[in-house]
């Protein structure tokens, strides 16, 4: 336990004198870099929290949570309600190709998915996202594209695009590739640029019509009521399916996610650096304190102040200051954090610059997500770092020979 005699020294000594200003200067400058270290960490870390989530949102609201691939076997969807209708909320079937867009002096390749119409309506992208034109045409010749390959391609709701098939047309002079004219019945915003540029939907019979695939090619796409319970889902489609494949949306993006946990541990420890340069500065200033309170340590220590409780007044004057700037640097980072959409707009608008350009991160705006675990994590080890540095300035304080110190006074 500190008594009242050693927190009222160590307060007493956190308040400098004007002959203490070199001293005054290493405080401020350990709690400024401290603060600043605690709130950086709190802001990267809710940055990098937030891009994943919104990234797992939008991915998971684009896609099927499990697919199952056909493997040329028609799959009985009355089978799957008596096993998994407890996990899942929508079974919906779909077939899928690549194609090549042709519009005027454009070309790029397209990722073509087929739907009935009816299924159309139920997925996400319908439901949730930003969505101009029909949900009930997707007939025939009908196409929904994305938000950015409209804007490529100047398209509007009515206009048409023409769209070659890998697969050909055998004629008198050879096989000749498939060309069709689809008319543009529905534009979408799945909210990631990616998708929006490169995957359109049309009715499957069409689609299957123009890939010339086989309706047993078909694949099962599900959708669980609990998307983040993925594995255990996969694990019970996997049994009812044991000659296909299944896979899950985690599986399609492993990679990204990979290398986003990989970006961020990395980020957290190169970050710490900063607090635990700033937190050295604590045993600068504590050391510069000891050398000159020394004779008031001398002092104290001849009317019979023990060396435990030497110790602990310059300890509880190092554990006050990385205290109080981990505290500050929490504020600082939360507030930040809440408002990082705003301060990315206003310096964009500034300096007229793209802080957070689309096309590389997929996302329009720059998300945050506070997570108490990381704030209480970053704080533990920004205190945890304070106590350490401020034991060896203690110790030395509690070491100093009175009689040597009132030699010369």
């Amino acid at each position: 336990m500190i008594s009242a005699l050693e927190k009222k020294v160590a307060l007493r000594y956190l308040r400098t004198r004007k002959k203490d200003g070199f001293l005054n200067i290493i405080s401020i400058f350990s709690f400024i870099g401290i603060s600043l270290g605690v709130a950086v960490l709190i802001i990267v870390m809710s940055v990098m929290n937030g891009f994943r989530t919104e990234l797992i949102t939008k991915i998971v609201g684009f896609n099927a949570h499990i697919t199952v691939e056909s493997n040329s076997k028609v799959i009985d969807l009355n089978s799957l309600n008596n096993n998994l209708n407890n996990i899942s909320k929508e079974f919906i079937l779909s077939n899928s190709g690549e194609a090549v867009v042709v519009n005027k002096d454009y070309t790029k390749g397209l990722i073509l998915r087929g739907y009935k119409n009816t299924d159309f309506a139920k997925l996400e992208i319908t439901k949730k996202g930003n969505f101009i034109g029909d949900l009930d045409s997707l007939y025939d010749n009908n196409i929904s594209i994305g938000k950015t390959l409209s804007n490529d391609l100047n398209l509007n709701i009515g206009d048409k695009i023409t769209i070659m098939s890998p697969s050909g047309i055998e004629t008198i002079i050879g096989n000749l590739p498939k060309q069709q004219t689809f008319i543009i019945s529905s534009i979408f915003d799945s909210g990631l640029s990616d998708f929006d540029q490169n995957v359109a939907f049309i009715n499957i019979s069409s689609l299957e019509n123009f890939f010339n695939f086989n309706k047993n090619q078909r694949s099962l796409e599900i959708y669980l009521k609990n998307p983040q319970n993925i594995e255990l889902a996969k694990k019970q489609v996997q049994n009812i399916f044991i000659d296909n494949y299944v896979y899950t949306w985690a599986d399609m993006n492993g990679s990204l996610f990979s290398a986003l946990k990989v970006e961020r541990n990395v980020m957290f420890i190169i970050l710490s650096l900063i607090i635990i340069v700033a937190a050295f500065n604590i045993i600068s200033g504590l050391t510069i304190l000891v050398k000159n309170k020394t004779k008031e340590i001398a002092i104290l220590k001849t009317i019979g102040v023990m060396n435990k409780s030497i110790i602990k007044i310059f300890f509880l004057i190092g554990v006050i200051i990385g205290t109080s700037a981990t505290f500050f640097g929490i504020l600082l980072g939360v507030t930040f954090s809440l408002y990082v959409e705003n301060l990315r707009k206003f310096f964009s608008d500034f300096f007229n610059i793209s802080l957070f350009p689309e096309e590389i991160y997929f996302l329009s705006k720059m998300p945050s997500e506070i997570n108490l675990n990381s704030i209480l994590i970053i704080s533990f080890a920004s205190i945890i770092i304070t106590i350490l540095v401020s034991i060896f300035p203690a110790i030395k304080a509690s070491k100093l020979d009175p009689v040597k110190s009132l030699k010369y006074e």
